[in-house]
């Protein structure tokens, strides 16, 4: 089957690469009164590929999302300050001994979700993140393994599509187009590795290297984490949610879901409550699939209490909110003689998995990817600051600005029970109760962050810089309602499932057991891809036996 035929949301769009407002005005609206076979909560990677899929199953559906629906050419701005508005900013308290700032780096707001500000990476996991348990005894392994998700990462791969060199690490494979020239920053990571004799590759960036269907070649303007005005770089709102209203599903914006309803009686969802210009509606629905991503969706669940679930929607376990994980993701910059400007090319361009597997001859277990990363200007300045340097000296640092390469890394943090969610006594904007995100390391996380920057600091060096500074952050929320083998293991079933009540699906990165040191968006839409083939496909219709 031809890409164009699985999913043909780059041709449905204008010759700039935007939505036609002719597909717009041609969206189906369904009304409150109807029951859909199914309502989505979300409209993100796992959303928005659940609704493309089920549309394309011949489903009546439809995807309530909280923010807008954006317009990247007249939504976005070649600015880092005036991106502001396409994160999710709304109150969350956080705690535990490494509280987690949330915010740009960690969620989105409108249709397309925190995909519309990822760098464009899109690495799969590896076959040893389904077993992390059985081959290192650490973590645990998955209900579903490396071979169930392979079909989907690769027709995924070339719907976005991913160009990059084949890829050597995991299960190699090569991708459907070319790797991206490399910029800077990209050449400071190769004359690096091969200087420390670290294997590296180009990619792989959903970002499109040529035209593919209307959508244009990528410009290397270096905005990716703050949208892609051109749609060269691959976001659900361009590469899922076209072809999904092509083929009959809504996507409602500004709609705020705070409660999923279900009857007491049979223990099946009927619907979803939800907000829109300061009303409540409600939208009744055979399947409720909820893809909030790793604080909304638990908060949501915690929030739908009821004399069957007096503590949450499917914690019977107390499972909800749970093994959230983050990745340590410290940035580590050099300073070089000559001007690498590394804000030019997309933010990740080089990579390498070399260290991505446990170690015997480390003391730790699991292990990290490293990536060429570009902060802009302001990030920068942030960086700069949290060295300590102020006055003239951060003045300087400011204007060397040009001569600065960065590599990140993203290290494996372990799932652990007590990182949760939680609900506050404070009642939001949205009149739901402020999440609470706790969060604390083990020793098995610090010890990775620290060979990391070991390997960061080495292939700087080894490519000439004259000095390093390395900036702490995290990265990549995933876990929350993770998937299990038994209700006492997981929140849903291999399919996404809810063990509690059968009619309700979770299919966003809160279902991860583990996350791997590869960005999860990719695997994300590819667990959707699978569960929405699998719900289809259940005995019965819409409402799984």
């Amino acid at each position: 089957m031809t890409v164009r035929r699985r999913n043909g949301s780059a041709w449905l769009l204008d010759g700039r690469g935007a939505i036609t407002p002719e597909l717009m005005r041609g969206m189906r609206r369904y009304s409150d009164s109807e029951e859909l076979d199914a309502v989505i909560v979300g409209a993100g990677a796992g959303g928005a590929t659940m609704l493309q899929r089920l549309a394309r199953h011949g489903w009546r559906v439809a995807a309530l999302e909280a923010g807008p629906f954006w317009n990247p050419e007249t939504d976005w701005v070649s600015d880092e300050a005036g991106a502001h508005d396409i994160y999710w900013t709304e109150p969350r308290e956080i705690g535990g001994d490494d509280p987690v700032p949330l915010g740009s780096n960690n969620s989105g707001r409108g249709v397309g979700g925190s995909m519309i500000h990822f760098a464009g990476y899109v690495p799969r996991l590896h076959p040893s993140d389904f077993r992390t348990h059985s081959l290192d005894g650490v973590g645990i392994d998955w209900p579903l393994s490396y071979d169930d998700l392979r079909p989907y990462y690769a027709h995924l791969e070339q719907e976005l599509p991913v160009a990059g060199d084949t890829w050597p690490w995991g299960d190699p494979h090569p991708y459907p187009q070319r790797p991206h020239p490399v910029g800077g920053n990209g050449e400071i990571f190769q004359r690096g590795a091969a200087g420390a004799g670290i294997r590296a590759a180009v990619g792989p960036v959903a970002i499109s290297n040529g035209r593919f269907g209307n959508r244009p070649h990528c410009i290397y303007r270096g905005f990716c984490l703050q949208g892609c005005k051109v749609n060269a770089k691959a976001s659900p709102l361009i590469t899922h949610i076209p072809d999904a209203i092509a083929n009959g599903a809504e996507v409602r914006a500004d709609c705020m879901v705070t409660r999923i309803e279900v009857d007491e009686r049979t223990g099946l969802a009927t619907g979803v409550r939800y907000s829109h210009g300061g009303r409540e509606y409600f939208q009744r629905a055979r399947v409720v699939i909820v893809a909030g991503y790793s604080i909304e969706t638990p908060r949501l669940l915690l929030s739908s209490t009821s004399r069957r679930f007096p503590d949450g929607l499917c914690n019977d376990h107390d499972l909800v909110g749970r093994y959230v994980m983050v990745q340590g993701a410290p940035q580590t910059a050099g300073r070089f003689a000559e001007e690498i400007r590394m804000f030019k090319a997309p933010p990740p361009e080089v990579s390498t998995e070399q260290f991505y597997e446990t170690d015997p001859a480390r003391p730790c277990k699991r292990g990290f990817s490293i990536q060429n990363v570009s902060p802009l200007p302001i990030t920068w300045a942030e960086h700069v600051m949290a060295q300590g340097h102020w006055g003239h000296e951060m003045r300087q640092r400011m204007a060397d600005y040009v001569h600065w390469a960065c590599l990140g890394a993203l290290c494996e943090f372990l799932p652990l029970p007590d990182n949760r969610v939680t609900l506050t006594d404070v009642e939001g904007p949205d009149g739901m109760r402020i999440p609470r995100f706790a969060y604390s390391q083990c020793d098995n996380d610090r010890m990775l962050v620290e060979a990391a920057e070991r390997v960061m600091r080495e292939i700087l060096h080894a490519a000439g810089a004259t000095e390093t500074m390395t900036i702490q952050r995290f990265a990549h929320l995933v876990g929350g309602a993770r998937m299990g083998e038994t209700p006492e293991q997981g929140v849903v079933d291999r399919d996404c499932r809810a063990f509690a009540v059968r009619n309700l699906l979770v299919t966003d990165g809160s279902v991860l057991p583990t996350q791997g040191s590869a960005n999860p968006a990719l695997t994300i839409m590819a667990i959707a891809a699978r569960a929405a083939d699998r719900l289809a496909a259940a005995p019965g219709g819409p409402v799984p036996g």
